[in-house]
């Protein structure tokens, strides 16, 4: 009786292969005769595209940022006279708000890996319930060790979101395409800096039997899981997988997808290249350049409010003035990604948004009296950080070749990139007040770092095309390049410089 009931299960799993293969088949030839269509069919799809995508992340990402550095706007709220002792020195402040990367940062490579293996609308939507859920209950926190808890946990569904989304938009984006949208995503990051800080001027004139801060969690946590419960129906799944596409559709997304490489067939692992992934210099360079970006913005994040009102601002003022900086940052960050992508060139602009960004942090340091000068300041370092970003995630999102590469890849320079975010955590204790000296100069110290290791990538990469060009010959536009053993390493792959 067992044979007889698992020949029929066997038939089954052999009938879902089959028709697996025909699928694959049918997108391919279907693919093959697509690669001459049209630019119109093509911006009409990205436009569908851009209609059902793009709005969707934005919104997540802004309020994303919104849980993850709404910390500092409740500093100014009573949250360390309430639940932290009045934490003097700001040393529990700081841990509070550096658990979130501890968590964040060691969950993004396996969070990442395991999203290739699950249906995208799925794991982003399930993500961003349960941060939210993290983020609305951290109003319930009455201790040290239940604000932590709720930190951690937030870290954890968070790096199922943030680090997961380049990934995905490669899978929908070309090369020259991806920057823009990108970037798009990443100004929700300075958007979510000016819109926190209106939310927290209002909240901080509720009258309410809540304290403020516990209000401002739960106005800004919940939101999100509503968020994340349209996206388990709005976001669309892999190119090939989706059902918001018609046949011809589908056959074009699936051509784009393979422009500059043979991207992976549903949802799999190509286990050699997550080995590929960590043995890559590259990456590492990579994640040192992110260490500063990340560093620099975490500080920004936490710290603007409580940097404003040391220029002598009351801490109403100072929420209210961390709006222009962070909205003159969008416009930048803007300007730079979409001069990057026409060009298709990322390490020049990095170069001069890092250096932006130092000439900012010298301000601070060198002229520490000066209210007008210092302010001035804010705005160099919050535009160049916020384009820092961007540029470093757009320049990777293509440079990695394969999708599992990109999978395993991306999350690891990633990860040591926001371990940044828990150093730039505590480098502004209130014991250093008005000068914060310390915080600035070391902040000011990697965003030299990050141009030097900018202009290092760029040297080799325009090197390594060259050389590659000498010896195999210029790869034909647009035609697939067989990514499966040495993913970027392959000959006719060509990096963005």
């Amino acid at each position: 009786m067992a044979e007889q009931k698992s020949q029929p299960d066997e038939i089954k799993v052999a009938q879902k292969a089959h028709v697996k293969d025909t699928i694959v088949d049918v997108l391919a030839s279907e693919a093959g005769e697509v690669a001459g269509s049209t630019k119109a069919e093509e911006s009409r799809l990205v436009r569908k595209l851009d209609r059902r995508i793009m709005p969707m992340l934005a919104v997540m990402n802004l309020f994303a940022s919104l849980d993850r550095s709404n910390l500092g706007n409740a500093r100014l709220q009573g949250l360390p006279q309430d639940i932290l002792h009045g934490d003097p020195t700001g040393t529990l402040f700081d841990w509070a708000n550096s658990a979130f990367f501890f968590s964040y940062v060691s969950c993004q490579v396996p969070a990442v890996l395991s999203s290739k293996l699950y249906p995208p609308h799925i794991w982003i939507g399930c993500a961003v319930i349960c941060w939210g859920l993290s983020s609305t209950l951290m109003a319930s926190a009455f201790s040290f060790p239940g604000l932590i808890i709720s930190r951690l946990a937030l870290g954890v569904f968070e790096a199922g979101f943030a680090p997961c989304l380049p990934l995905y938009l490669s899978l929908f984006y070309t090369r020259e395409e991806i920057g823009f949208r990108i970037a798009a995503w990443t100004m929700c990051t300075a958007i979510a800096g000016a819109f926190g800080g209106l939310i927290a001027f209002g909240v901080q004139h509720a009258h309410t039997v809540l304290a403020n801060w516990r209000l401002l969690f739960i106005v800004e946590g919940s939101p999100t899981i509503f968020l994340g419960m349209l996206a388990l129906v709005m976001l669309p799944d892999r190119p090939e997988e989706t059902g918001l596409f018609t046949d011809r559709e589908r056959a074009l997304s699936v051509e784009r997808m393979n422009r500059g490489g043979k991207a992976d067939v549903g949802r799999t692992l190509q286990k050699q290249h997550i080995l590929l992934a960590f043995r890559d210099w590259k990456l590492y360079a990579a994640g040192a350049m992110f260490f500063g970006a990340n560093c620099a913005l975490s500080g920004l994040q936490a710290f603007l409010p409580t940097i404003i009102a040391s220029f002598g601002f009351s801490d109403a003022v100072a929420q209210i003035l961390t709006v222009p900086p962070y909205a003159v940052a969008v416009m930048v960050l803007y300007l730079i990604v979409h001069t990057s992508d026409r060009l298709q060139r990322r390490g020049v602009f990095l170069i001069g948004t890092g250096i932006l960004a130092g000439i900012g942090y010298i301000l601070l340091v060198a002229i520490p009296s000066n209210v007008h000068v210092r302010y001035f300041a804010t705005f160099c370092t919050s535009a160049g950080t916020s384009a820092n970003i961007a540029l470093v995630l757009t320049w990777f999102s293509h440079n990695l070749g394969s999708e599992t590469k990109k999978a395993a890849g991306m999350p690891l320079y990633m990860s040591i990139g926001h371990c940044g975010s828990i150093l730039g955590s505590h480098l502004f204790p209130i014991t250093d007040a008005p000068g914060y000296v310390k915080g600035f100069a070391v902040t000011c110290g990697l965003q030299f770092l990050l141009v030097l290791i900018a202009g290092v990538f760029t040297i080799y990469f325009t090197a390594e095309n060259r050389r590659r060009d000498e010896l195999y010959g210029k790869p034909a536009p647009g035609v697939p390049v067989d990514l499966s053993e040495l993913a970027d390493e392959a000959h006719d792959f060509r990096y963005a410089p």
